[in-house]
C-alpha cells in the first residue's frame, strides 16, 4: 500500500523509513513498565559510620547507591569522616549531613555533652553540609543548652535539622526558631493522623519514611498514609536508614520496594515523594557559591 503511494526506488526507501519509524513507535507503546527506566530515588536517610566504612570501602558503598538507582543520597555518619570520604568519592550523588556524634556511643549522651558543640562548630567551619543530623532528642531534652546551640547553628549556616524526635521535641525546636527547617526522621514513628496534624501546624516541617513499613503492604499504600501523601505530596521523602553496616546491603532492595508502593500512588505524587521533594529542598544547597 505504501509502495503504491510512493512508487520507485525513492518510494521504497521512504517506505522502509516509514516502517522503521512505525515499528519504533509501536515498540514504545508495547514496552512493559518493568522495562522502562526505574523511578529515581532520593534517599534522605543514610549513615556511613566507622563500622560501615571498615567493612564497605567508599567505592563499594557508592557502587551500591548507584546500583539502587539513587539520584541523591543524604548521608551522615559517626564520626563525620565517613560522610566526607563518601562525598569525596561521589560529590554528584552524596549530600553531606553533619551528625553530632563522634562515635555510636554518644546517641544517648550527646545532649548533655558541651564537647559536641565544639565538634560541630569545627566541622561547620571546615566543610559544607545540607543539614545537621540525624540526631536523637525527645521531649524536654530539646530545651537543653547543647540542643539549643544545634538549632542556632542550623539557623546561622542556613541548614536543615534532621531530628529523630517525638512530636514534643519537634514543637520545642520550632519554639526556639519558628523559621527552622526540620526533616522529621521516621516521621516520629507516629500515626499518619498525628503526622498530618504536625504538617498542618508547621509549614517548615518535612518527613522521611525510613523504617516506616506500616505505610505500605504488598505494594499497596495504607489508607491513612495515602491521605497524608495526597494532602501533603511535597512534604515526604524516602529513607533507608543504614544504621548498621549490614543495612548497606539492603539499599538496593529497599529502593526496589519503595518503587513498588510508590506505584500505588498517582504518578505526580509518587515522583514528588520518590525524588523531587528531596531535590527541590537539598539539590542546590552545595552549588558553587557566587564570588
Amino acid at each position: 500500500m505504501l509502495d503504491a503511494i510512493a512508487p520507485g526506488r525513492k518510494g521504497r526507501v521512504t517506505t522502509v523509513a516509514a516502517l522503521a519509524a512505525l515499528i519504533a513507535i509501536l515498540a514504545t507503546l508495547t514496552t512493559p513498565a518493568s522495562a522502562q527506566a526505574p523511578l529515581p530515588i532520593f534517599d534522605a536517610h543514610l549513615h556511613y559510620s566507622h563500622d560501615a566504612w571498615e567493612r564497605l570501602p567508599p567505592k563499594e558503598a557508592v557502587a551500591l547507591l548507584r546500583q539502587a538507582g539513587l539520584k541523591r543520597a543524604m548521608v551522615s555518619s559517626s564520626s563525620d569522616e565517613g560522610t566526607q570520604m563518601l562525598y569525596a568519592e561521589a560529590p554528584d550523588l552524596v549530600l553531606p549531613s553533619l551528625r553530632p556524634y563522634r562515635s555510636r556511643g554518644e546517641i544517648g549522651t550527646w545532649v548533655n555533652d558541651p564537647g559536641i558543640v565544639t565538634h560541630l562548630e569545627s566541622r561547620l567551619a571546615r566543610y559544607r553540609y545540607v543539614a545537621i543530623g540525624e540526631y536523637h532528642v525527645y521531649g524536654a531534652d530539646a530545651d537543653l543548652p547543647v540542643v539549643r546551640r544545634v538549632v542556632q547553628l542550623a539557623r546561622e549556616y542556613k541548614l536543615f535539622l534532621h531530628s529523630h524526635s517525638d512530636a514534643d521535641a519537634i514543637e520545642r525546636q520550632f519554639k526556639q526558631d519558628p523559621d527552622a527547617r526540620i526533616l522529621w526522621a521516621h516521621s516520629g514513628f507516629d500515626s499518619p493522623e498525628k503526622v498530618r496534624e504536625m504538617l498542618r501546624k508547621h509549614k517548615n516541617l518535612w518527613c522521611d519514611l525510613a523504617f516506616r513499613s506500616d505505610h505500605a503492604t504488598m505494594g499497596r499504600v495504607d489508607d491513612g498514609w495515602r491521605a497524608a501523601f495526597l494532602e501533603f505530596p511535597d512534604r515526604f521523602m524516602v529513607g533507608t536508614d543504614t544504621f548498621t553496616p549490614e543495612r548497606w546491603h539492603y539499599v538496593v532492595e529497599h529502593a526496589r520496594w519503595s518503587r513498588q508502593w510508590l506505584a500505588d500512588l498517582p504518578p505526580a505524587v509518587a515522583e514528588r515523594i520518590a525524588w523531587k521533594n528531596g531535590e527541590t529542598l537539598f539539590g542546590a544547597m552545595l552549588a558553587p557559591r557566587a564570588p
